[in-house]
């Protein structure tokens, strides 16, 4: 007598290494993924007098200017098994941040394109899902050299999903990638002075890295300079916020990676001023209130931020009786230290006629 039951072999479940749960977690700090209306994203559109903006911006985005640039040359073979142990702890560390950033975006854009019909739209999301899947492809092979890439197929289904509203969606991304980009040149800009500290050749493709950034970055500018109802009223104070958010975070998190900089030849506070003030300065294309950052005033509250934070975690790793008191306190003061970056007056400005501009930095 013959069973009709076929035992197939189980598949062993395999742990994530160490790396992709860094990328899985949902820390304050740490990228996220998300998702949001897609109907509502789907009524966007784009105005008579930018529709020509629009169309050679897209024809630019089907050129693909950097589709032949993501080749890894031969220095990715050196042997960088002498490389400082704190500097590899740190870099990595990076690294990891960057691809779950990128990741998240291309999961994100290729969703928008799956679930909307307008032609516009979907085609923009489809492109910049391109870029940013390659971005991510290009930092987890680099992992990989290290035997620590992400498991980016495990993040997909395990890591959790974020609802954000739609015009959330555009503050955030728009900022993402404008913050990418002012990132990602003064690294390169910074190497160029100092190619000895130039420690690994991923730093070698930063600058034209950074114009996809940028690219993505004058999209979201001119969708929302097409549907002015984003800019105004309320949304002005969404707009801070997100300013706000996306420095404060950037500003935290750089000055607890300060040994990172330190191996780079880059001073902390010095390339994160350069940094913000950057994005900031980039930001009024379509932002009608930025902030103030050239009040002393400003840095001195991003520094109390970062303090309360070290001193949270230096909390935290104590432990005791007391430690937990403790702790709500500096989170207590870092959300009135936001509440007082947040009441400072914002820097106003008329919006330019002109939308786009040119990465020249």
């Amino acid at each position: 007598m013959y069973s009709t039951t076929t035992e197939l072999p189980v598949r062993p479940i395999v742990a994530p290494n160490a790396t992709t749960q860094a990328a899985q977690q949902d820390a304050m700090l740490n990228p996220r993924f998300y998702t949001t209306n897609f109907a509502e994203i789907d009524a966007l559109h784009i105005t008579p007098e930018n529709r020509r903006m629009w169309d050679d911006m897209l024809a630019e985005f089907r050129r693909d200017p950097n589709k032949d640039h993501f080749k890894r040359s031969p220095e990715f073979d050196d042997d960088f098994s002498s490389m400082d142990p704190a500097l590899r702890e740190q870099f990595i560390e990076f690294l990891t941040s960057s691809v779950t950033a990128e990741f998240s975006g291309c999961i994100l854009y290729a969703e928008i394109k799956k679930r909307i019909k307008n032609p516009d739209v979907r085609d923009l999301f489809g492109f910049m899902s391109r870029d940013e899947g390659r971005h991510a492809g290009f930092i987890n092979h680099t992992l990989r050299d290290f035997n620590v890439a992400v498991d980016l197929s495990f993040l997909t289904r395990a890591k959790k999903y974020t609802y954000f509203q739609p015009k959330f969606i555009y503050y955030a991304t728009y900022l993402s990638e404008k913050i990418g980009y002012a990132r990602y040149i003064t690294i390169y800009r910074n190497f160029e002075k100092q190619p000895d500290k130039r420690f690994h050749p991923i730093f070698k493709f930063f600058e034209n890295w950074c114009l996809d950034e940028f690219r993505h970055g004058e999209a979201f500018a001119v969708l929302m300079r097409s549907n002015p109802h984003l800019l105004q009223g309320v949304n002005k104070l969404w707009i801070r916020f997100f300013l706000l958010a996306v420095f404060c975070t950037m500003y935290v998190r750089d000055h607890a990676r300060k040994e990172f900089f330190d191996f780079m030849g880059l001073d902390v506070d010095d390339y994160d001023r350069r940094v913000i003030t950057l994005t900031n300065t980039i930001s009024r294309q379509v932002f009608p209130e930025t902030i103030d950052t050239e009040s002393e005033g400003f840095w001195e509250l991003l520094d109390t931020m970062w303090k309360n934070t070290e001193a949270m975690r230096k909390a935290e790793q104590k432990g005791g009786l007391f430690a937990g008191v403790k702790v709500a306190g500096l989170k207590a003061a870092n959300a009135f230290t936001f509440l007082r970056l947040f009441l400072r007056r914002p820097h106003r400005q008329a919006l330019p006629a002109d939308v786009r501009m040119q990465p020249v930095w």
